[in-house]
């Protein structure tokens, strides 16, 4: 037998002022998309803003359900949306920003698994990586170069 270790390096950023001018245009734009959230079960509150290689931003926000799993996060609506509109463009960025009703949160909060999967589809579909950055509601944004960095033994197609 014989280990291996996995490592990731993030870039993390006090605040949103930090950010390069156009990723706090995408953060922005997510904060936004996060409070058109229907979220009425959870009462947690998700946002993202995606930004194409033409410039074109895509927002999503979590979209709850009654008839749990029915739902989807708000990453999986943008990144969905950008499929079905923009089919041809590359995904260069992705910002995503969280929102509790119940209480501050301040730490940053990445992709759930499914999202990550999702996302790793579209970046291998690509064949580039997705800038993503993440954040709470306040706190540190932390930014990932890939979604392989999320998600480093990812399934895809080469198994099937």
């Amino acid at each position: 037998m014989k280990k291996q270790k996995i490592e990731i390096q993030l870039e993390v950023f006090e605040t949103v002022s930090e950010l390069p001018k156009d990723i706090q245009e995408l953060m922005n734009k997510a904060q936004q998309a996060r409070e058109n959230a229907y979220a009425p079960y959870s009462r947690f509150r998700v946002g993202a803003a995606l930004r194409l290689a033409s410039g074109e931003i895509v927002l999503g926000s979590n979209q709850e359900n009654a008839a749990f799993p029915s739902g989807l996060c708000a990453e999986r609506v943008a990144v969905f949306s950008a499929g079905a509109n923009f089919p041809n463009e590359t995904i260069t960025d992705l910002a995503i920003t969280v929102r509790a009703e119940s209480h501050e949160v301040t730490e940053a909060i990445a992709p759930c698994g499914a999202c990550r999967q999702s996302l790793a589809e579209y970046e291998q579909k690509q064949k580039s990586p997705i800038n993503i950055y993440f954040t709470g509601e306040t706190g540190e944004i932390i930014k990932v170069a890939s979604v392989m960095d999320l998600l480093p033994l990812g399934f895809d197609a080469k198994y099937l």
